[in-house]
């Protein structure tokens, strides 16, 4: 049932053009049931069924179907005013940015102008253009009517099915050009990260300098501190020449816990240095002495990466071909 809101409509201001939409409606259904029987008055078959009913309506007619396209122009002559009524009034009212988009964007009421058979289909966008100018402004509600339950069901399996196929045929030129031997790897190393390098090195530092007075100032960075005390604590007391000391009689546990304790300072303590004291150019340093250099596992490994981008495109394949549109009659 389509809903009307007359408080929506006293609102929007819009009750002449509400007019203007309902006196172009009618005219639309006229003017397009009347092109329908002028269809099919012109098969023979349509004119034995008139004839049988009353011969008088074949013979009224006839004349009126040599000229009917007279009396089309007369529709089109209407229907080419009330789109230049528009068009002045997107004017006035700045709806699109310059004044020569309107006829751009409501081409089709242009198109259907055309009086020809098949550019008159047009006319029928007409309905719904009106229909969603309408709807948009609130004015009158067809979400609950089974036609527009029916549209808006079948639109969305459309969209889905078509931009799907859209996506697979995508992801799956990506896997031919990955299968095919395609660089990625060397190609996003040196046209994405070599072009943002310094960008990179420059955030990495940032990071890097954050964290290391992070652990030194933040209370937050006990846990580190405890965590490097136990790593420490544990390889000194695995060591040999460290375990050695406890021999020493009556200082000797002191002396391990004071070595302990000290070696956990300085390591702590060494590791916030090396954070802070990390800048862009040595960053750029490790990346060209150290990071730059490859060997033949290292072209095995990006091969196995490459197995795997191409696995997770597979699983992207599968999951976007599923038709989630059938969901909707499964709950039914």
């Amino acid at each position: 049932m389509v809903n009307f809101s007359y408080s929506k409509l006293k609102s929007s201001h819009e009750g002449p053009w509400l007019i203007l939409d309902l006196v172009m409606l009618s005219l639309l259904f006229v003017n397009l049931i009347w092109l329908l029987f002028d269809g099919l008055f012109a098969t023979q078959g349509f004119k034995a069924i008139l004839a049988s009913m009353s011969p008088d309506i074949v013979t009224a007619y006839a004349p009126i179907h040599d000229n009917f396209i007279l009396y089309d122009l007369a529709f089109i002559a209407v229907f080419l005013a009330e789109f230049c009524v528009r068009w002045v009034a997107a004017v006035v009212r700045k709806t699109y940015m310059r004044w020569y988009f309107f006829p751009f964007i409501h081409w089709y009421d242009l198109v259907g102008c055309i009086p020809l058979g098949g550019a008159r289909i047009f006319r029928f966008l007409r309905i719904f253009s009106i229909l969603y100018r309408l709807q948009k402004y609130e004015i009158i509600d067809l979400r609950n009517t089974a036609v527009y339950r029916f549209v808006i069901f079948y639109y969305d399996v459309f969209v889905e099915e078509l931009s799907d196929r859209i996506v697979v045929k995508v992801l799956s030129d990506a896997q031919k050009d990955i299968a095919a031997g395609s660089p990625l790897i060397e190609d996003i190393g040196q046209q994405v990260i070599a072009t943002r390098l310094p960008i990179l090195t420059q955030w990495l530092s940032s990071v890097m300098v954050h964290v290391g007075e992070s652990i030194e100032h933040n209370q937050d960075a006990e846990s580190v501190r405890n965590h490097v005390k136990k790593s420490v604590g544990k390889a000194v007391r695995s060591n040999s020449q460290v375990s050695s000391l406890k021999l020493v009689p009556v200082l000797g546990r002191t002396i391990e816990n004071t070595l302990e304790q000290s070696i956990t300072d300085i390591v702590t303590q060494s590791i916030i240095n090396l954070l802070k004291d990390i800048t862009p150019e040595k960053i750029d340093d490790f990346v060209e002495h150290g990071l730059g250099r490859f060997s033949s596992e290292d072209h095995v490994l990006d091969q196995e990466v490459l197995l795997i981008v191409n696995e997770c495109l597979e699983l992207v394949k599968q999951h976007v071909s599923q038709q989630r549109w059938k969901e909707s009659f499964d709950a039914k």
